[in-house]
């Protein structure tokens, strides 16, 4: 018995792939399509920029097949600029500009720190004890959203579902136990980031899911995944998906993790300069068929 795994890309909307992964003349406002036909999960990359609108949301969600999942990257205004300060009314902004339109395909919110942004604990349990657990939970939260939001808001969460929230670190210092210890507590999952060693890469599990994101195995977001890479990453996910963790696991904390029959894995490659992300991708669903 295994948990449930969902491998795919993040983002869909890149020049270079057309002709390559996307087939010759195909719209561009197909793509999402063609793509969520190809692989069971995309990071939707657009709301890290800017706030996206309920329309948008709710057409991927049209676009995609049943059983298709999406996971969300919050917003940079939160964890780049206001660097986890006064959030409380810019999380209810992300919360109410859509999301719920995803319905049962919302998978886990992504929130990505940047290099320059050091591990302070009570900045970091701030934010994490506001992050809500379910959609109602979320769309109490969002119901105090900005003014400047009206107009433009999906605050009906629908049947009360699980929200999932995972954060990616790129700052040594938060190679920590406590760290490992706060995300533990408020049952949040630590992003596996592969970054050809520019970041650093902490494979405690936190959660009862895992989360990885692989930017490149040699040369951060250009270099694909040759066979015994993919062979390697469908080892540890085989692993963390059984409940267990890899024996060559990368640990920061000497706790070791609540004990679970099984868990589930996201996995999305972002290493797309060269078109690799779609194919290895899929190279690495073979590899876990096998």
């Amino acid at each position: 018995m295994s948990g449930s795994t969902y491998i795919g890309i993040s983002g869909w909307r890149y020049v270079p792939w057309r002709g390559k992964f996307y087939p010759a003349g195909l719209a561009q406002r197909r793509e999402l399509e063609y793509a969520s036909g190809q692989l069971p999960s995309i990071e939707i990359n657009g709301s890290f920029y800017a706030l996206q609108k309920p329309a948008s949301y709710a057409a991927w969600y049209e676009a995609t097949p049943p059983g298709f999942v999406f996971a969300v990257k919050g917003n940079r205004f939160i964890t780049h600029m206001l660097r986890l300060r006064d959030v409380e009314k810019p999380l209810a902004n992300v919360l109410a500009s859509g999301v719920f339109e995803l319905r049962e395909k919302l998978g886990p919110m992504l929130w990505q720190f940047p290099p320059n942004f050091a591990f302070d604990a009570e900045r970091f349990e701030a934010f994490l004890a506001l992050l809500p657990h379910d959609t109602h939970a979320a769309a109490e939260l969002a119901r105090g959203h900005e003014a400047r939001m009206k107009g433009r808001t999906m605050l009906d969460p629908g049947p009360k579902r699980r929200l999932r929230h995972a954060v990616e670190i790129r700052h040594e210092s938060f190679e920590d136990p406590a760290f490992i210890a706060l995300l533990r507590k408020y049952r949040v999952a630590l992003v596996v980031a592969d970054t050809a060693g520019k970041w650093p890469q902490i494979e405690d599990v936190t959660a009862d899911f895992m989360y990885l994101r692989l930017h490149g195995d040699t040369e951060l977001y250009a270099s694909g995944y040759d066979d015994d890479a993919i062979a390697r990453w469908a080892r540890k996910i085989r692993a963390w998906r059984e409940g267990g963790q890899p024996k060559d696991a990368r640990l920061v904390s000497s706790k070791a993790p609540r004990k679970r029959a099984t868990r589930d894995v996201y996995c999305y490659f972002d290493n797309d300069i060269k078109v690799h992300a779609p194919r290895d991708a899929q190279r690495l669903i073979q590899a876990l068929e096998n």
